[in-house]
């Protein structure tokens, strides 16, 4: 359940992670090899606050295709 604070409404890691549709040794590899940036907001825990922005943001790297170059020229 997103978690309103201050007027503006945050999901916890595993709600916002589900909503992508990645799981979170993904995400954590993603932060890892800097291929992500990390999300700006923490509660008092530390634990991540998504925004939906973040959310979009992520969920749009999630959803990028790459076509090798070997591919690329197959499909001219």
């Amino acid at each position: 359940m997103p978690v309103n604070i201050n007027g503006h409404t945050f999901y916890r890691t595993k709600e916002a992670l589900a909503k992508i549709g990645i799981s979170r040794p993904t995400w954590f590899r993603w932060l890892k090899d800097n291929l992500v940036e990390d999300v700006k907001h923490t509660d008092r825990r530390g634990w991540r606050l998504f925004t939906e922005e973040d959310i979009e943001r992520i969920g749009k790297f999630a959803n990028t295709v790459n076509v090798a170059a070997n591919q690329a020229e197959m499909l001219q």
